[in-house]
């Protein structure tokens, strides 16, 4: 017997919970077998928050010392929040990002009008999508999946790819476009809010056809990694055996 801490997972699932969600990554990974072109469809988004200063993380900040050296130690920084930034991007780069405004929490109205501004970037943009159509990746966030927003899409024949409930760890953002940015923005004192956005746009831009391939090479692994699991959360990356949280 050994005394242990409670593993902290995003939720804890019910059997059915875990079914769907292996349900789902099984469906959509059967589909992305079947029409290999699929991928070259999807735009995926989400929001997040950036901030002027985002302390490095554990790993980042490790220094080689001696054995005989004392270990390095470092505050708690408050975290400086700039405002909401929404991007949605799909297998050859970024298609669109938008600032939210500071006063402006995303909602569905607010969401509509971001939609109907992404849809006129996908004509200019990518018109091969327009003429053929596209399919958007979303999570289950209360503004994605609100009514008007539903009506929205349906009404602009634009496909949505269902999510699973409660499940971060298989999203493209979560695991790796946001952490991807903010790993090169953590450490750095920005004088100003446009200061972090113009460092924003500049990694954005470089951001490669390579980098958004593997974006998504990398999502499929993880939907193959959810019906390993049952359904349970998973944790690592993709180029080890990862370990199930169950």
């Amino acid at each position: 017997m050994r005394n242990v801490c409670a593993k902290m997972v995003p939720k804890v699932l019910s059997d059915e919970q875990k079914e769907s969600r292996k349900k789902l990554c099984l469906d959509l990974s059967q589909r992305i077998e079947n029409e290999p072109d699929l991928l070259d469809s999807i735009i995926s988004c989400d929001e997040t928050c950036i901030f002027t200063y985002d302390p490095e993380t554990k790993q980042q900040s490790m220094q080689w010392k001696s054995t005989s050296s004392p270990r390095p130690k470092k505050c708690m920084h408050e975290l400086f929040e700039v405002q909401g930034h929404v991007v949605f991007f799909d297998i050859k780069g970024t298609v669109m990002a938008e600032w939210v405004p500071s006063s402006q929490t995303v909602n569905q109205q607010y969401y509509v009008e971001v939609l109907t501004k992404l849809r006129e970037r996908v004509r200019k943009k990518r018109p091969e999508l327009w003429r053929k159509g596209w399919i958007l990746q979303q999570d289950n966030a209360p503004a994605h999946k609100a009514l008007s927003v539903k009506q929205f899409l349906a009404n602009k024949n634009i496909s949505v790819l269902e999510h699973p409930t409660y499940s971060p760890d298989p999203v493209p953002c979560d695991f790796y476009f946001f952490p991807k940015i903010k790993s090169v923005l953590k450490g750095t004192h920005f004088v100003s809010v446009e200061n972090v956005k113009a460092k924003m746009a500049e990694i954005l831009n470089s951001l490669t056809e390579h980098d958004l391939w593997n974006c998504f090479e990398h999502w499929l692994h993880r939907m193959q990694l959810c019906v390993n699991s049952e359904g349970n959360y998973f944790k690592g990356d993709c180029s080890g055996f990862p370990e199930f949280v169950k």
